[in-house]
């Protein structure tokens, strides 16, 4: 298996699994505040990701200040996500709190042509669009 092959089945597996976190979420949400299971959440996931770690036993080169601050920027930012996320499923319509939060996708794109200078074409836009448009029809 190439690079290449191996970023898609990643990439499809997140899907899936990403996919569960609301379904799961909303019935774990039915009498607990939305932050105390973010932290709940975030606490697990920690001692999943540390115990991965062990095994894996990446290597550690590459880490400096520059790499943390942005990595801790990346987890500030998705610990942000998933507090809103959760309060948003917790009192909300699943598929509408999912299409909304899939906007991210669009916005990401935007970002990543804005930010890291990624390629933007005329195809690219129209997904973008789309899935703009989609969110927003769910979301009604």
């Amino acid at each position: 298996m190439t690079i290449m092959q191996a970023y898609l089945i990643y990439a499809v597996l997140a899907a899936f699994f990403a996919s569960l976190v609301p379904i799961f979420g909303k019935i774990g949400l039915k009498d607990v505040d939305p932050t105390m299971a973010t932290t709940i959440r975030a606490i697990i996931m920690a001692i999943f990701l540390v115990t991965v770690t062990f095994f894996v036993k990446p290597k550690m080169s590459g880490i400096n200040r520059y790499s943390i601050l942005f990595i801790t920027l990346s987890g500030v930012s998705g610990a942000l996500s998933w507090l809103f996320y959760f309060m948003a499923i917790k009192n909300g319509r699943v598929p509408a709190v999912v299409a909304i939060d899939k906007t991210s996708v669009a916005l990401a794109i935007f970002l990543s042509w804005l930010v890291l200078g990624s390629e933007m074409n005329i195809k690219t836009v129209i997904g973008a669009l789309l899935i703009v448009l989609g969110a927003i029809l769910v979301s009604l």
